[in-house]
């Protein structure tokens, strides 16, 4: 386990070398660009980055678009194809090459834009004449022309009142001795009517059609009705037709791949030109700093020669007062646990990696929670299809799957000390205590205690070791011997002579004796805790931090407690896996075919329900201890991961050659 070492990178070049340089130090995938500190001969430096910005929005949209359209053909045709996938492997040379991408690029983008316009004029068009063919429906059945003509005398008007208002407006234009009304034709909603008035009652008739919400009628153009609609009817059909035929994007499924790694591409041009407040500049030159972790220096050397050689660089240790970045290397089953740690807090650069330890500590609950032969071969067969199927992209998913694997590994051993295979018995022995049933406790100096919560808590007392363990080797790689001994050290073996007491009082142990070795063992590291916990305070100080240390013995009792939950989390699961189990094996045992099918059913949905269930609190559970009873010990955090130049990637997977 360790943080790799990060010296730092001074670089001075001339500013029509920038790119090739940024470039380079890209490839290598060991450079992270830090903000440069400011110097008098040199200022920052300026750079326009919103236009490339938006240039990259368009060009992502325009995949968003096009993946769309691909996704819903392969889902509608049900086809298998990797035009869905991100994530691709391509070349570090074709990545850089992907400049000359850019005219097609461009054209797929201008294409794709046409095709989103004209779909946006279309469909306005054809919700405009939804709208008119609504309008147009009552009007559907007349085969005169709809404009209207006035006499000398009369005066006529062709429109719609409401349905429900048919009767009343009967009566109500009935009382108007000058006018006359026919219904034309009659809707779900609307009634069609063409009203006739002598020009003396237009006004006492505009009032009654008015109070009836009278609609006139919008068509004027000398066409019948029936010509009206079925014009409508026909655009309308054209309109969906031209909608179909320009909506298709899948066309474009070919230019997919390229216009991905452009996308890429241009996101790293943007990234460089986004480096400019970071860096500074003088009428000709450039001036960079960067992290590069020790062990790859060399390699950046060499990249950075073979640039040019009007190139001045030097690499240095990063002074006291900076924080590099943290780049961790473990091997590849601790790794997988790193996801676990950085989702809590990365550890920052001058501690010590705890992630080695914690992997072991973490795999050993989740195996001890779910403690099953059959869910242990379950996480071992999903975690490793998922490290595998992800190792090559090393993303969280696949690290996650990692995690369960080995811990998959922990629970066919739990499984097989509790002698548990889908709560079945298999094996001829059984190591552990039940669960349940007449051996499930312990004496406890008298009190019947669960026996496994006397074991959880004998682990979670192993694991607080652990973590003063790891304060004592961080404070002596710093050079604080005494504070690793009297801060680390000292509770450790307070630690142990807590085991030991718990252990003696525990009768079924039959070793007394250890009670009394325990207790000396933690009395006597008490005091030295108490007396030395002050060496670094004056006068006052001295005893108050004393009294701290023998208070956090309270806090100590506490942290033990804590590890309850591994009990709790495991009789969960076992209760629920044991009525799976045996409400399935009564069904299957009764001979009734429907009754056997049933039982194998509820068995297998079941057990992969309390797998499901179980691995989500065990996960949470187990994370939750290693963050505050573990790593409260000694763990700093608070560091920022070691994120070299170029390295993110939203489609594709760069090779270094």
């Amino acid at each position: 386990m360790a943080v790799v070492e990060m010296g730092k990178l001074n670089l001075v070049a001339m500013s029509y070398e920038k790119d090739r340089v940024l470039n380079a130090l890209q490839r290598t995938g060991a450079t992270e660009i830090k903000l440069h500190s400011q110097t008098e001969y040199a200022s920052p430096m300026t750079a326009d980055s919103e236009s490339l910005k938006e240039y990259l929005s368009g060009l992502e949209d325009a995949l968003s678009k096009i993946s769309e359209s691909v996704n819903k053909y392969i889902s509608q045709n049900k086809i298998k194809s990797d035009l869905q996938k991100d994530g691709f492997e391509i070349t570090y040379s074709e990545f850089i090459g992907a400049k000359d991408l850019k005219a097609e690029a461009d054209e797929t983008v201008k294409e794709v834009n046409r095709i989103l316009d004209e779909q946006k004029k279309y469909s306005a068009e054809l919700a405009k004449i939804k709208r008119t063919l609504a309008e147009a429906e009552i009007y559907s059945s007349v085969k005169q022309p709809l404009k209207v003509e006035n006499t000398a005398h009369a005066r006529f008007k062709m429109g719609t009142i409401p349905a429900a208002a048919k009767d009343k407006f009967i009566q109500a234009i009935g009382e108007l001795p000058l006018a006359s009304y026919s219904f034309v034709s009659s809707g779900d909603e609307s009634e069609l009517i063409m009203v006739a008035a002598h020009k003396s009652e237009v006004e006492k008739t505009d009032a009654v059609l008015q109070s009836f919400g009278f609609a006139k009628c919008p068509f004027d153009d000398g066409r019948t009705g029936e010509e009206i609609y079925n014009s409508l009817k026909r655009r309308e059909q054209e309109l969906e037709k031209e909608l179909n035929e320009n909506s298709d994007l899948y066309a474009f499924k070919d230019r997919i791949r390229n216009l991905r790694i452009y996308c890429d591409f241009v996101a790293f041009e943007l990234e460089k030109a986004e480096l400019a407040e970071k860096l500074l500049a003088t009428q000709t030159t450039f001036l960079l700093e960067a992290y590069v972790p020790v062990e790859a220096e060399e390699g950046v050397r060499q990249a950075l020669t073979e640039v040019s050689p009007a190139i001045y660089f030097e690499f240095s240790k990063p002074s006291a007062d900076e924080v590099p970045p943290t780049l961790l290397k473990n091997n590849k089953v601790v790794k997988n646990f790193e996801a676990v740690t950085n989702m809590y807090s990365a550890p920052n650069s001058r501690e010590l990696d705890p992630n080695t330890v914690m992997a072991f500590f973490y795999s050993l609950f989740l195996g001890f929670i779910m403690a099953d032969i059959g869910y242990g071969i379950m996480m071992i067969l999903g975690g490793c299809f998922l490290w595998l199927k992800n190792s090559r992209r090393d993303n969280m998913i696949g690290r996650l799957g990692g995690v369960f694997a080995i811990g998959g590994i922990f629970t066919v051993i739990w499984g097989v000390l509790f002698n548990s295979f889908f709560g079945f018995s298999i094996l001829p022995f059984k190591v552990m205590p039940d669960l349940q049933g007449a051996n499930m406790s312990w004496s406890l100096s008298g009190i019947n205690v669960p026996a496994l919560l006397i074991i959880s808590m004998l682990i979670g007392v192993g694991q607080i070791f652990a973590g003063y363990v790891c304060l004592a080797v961080q404070c002596w790689r710093r050079g604080k011997i005494a504070d690793g001994i009297f801060d680390g050290i000292v509770w450790a073996v307070f630690s142990v002579g807590v085991e030991l007491a718990i252990a003696g009082f525990v009768e079924q142990f039959h070793v007394p004796i250890l009670a009394t070795v325990g207790g000396i063992i933690a009395g006597a590291s008490l005091l030295v805790a108490i007396f030395t916990a002050g060496r670094h305070e004056k006068l006052l100080g001295k005893f108050t931090k004393g009294f701290g240390s023998a208070y956090g013995v309270i806090n100590y009792a506490s942290d033990i407690l804590s590890y309850a939950r591994l009990y709790g989390l495991m009789l969960a699961g076992a209760v629920i896996a044991d009525i799976i189990t045996s409400n399935s094996v009564s069904l299957i045992s009764s001979g009734n075919v429907a009754f056997i099918i049933l039982g194998i059913a509820i068995m297998v949905i079941g057990h992969v329900f309390n797998l499901a269930i179980g691995l989500l609190g065990a996960y949470i559970h187990d994370a939750r201890l290693q963050y505050v009873e573990f790593y409260g010990r000694f763990f700093e955090g608070e560091g920022q991961l070691f994120t070299p130049l170029g390295s993110k990637h939203k489609h594709v997977y760069v090779l270094n050659n």
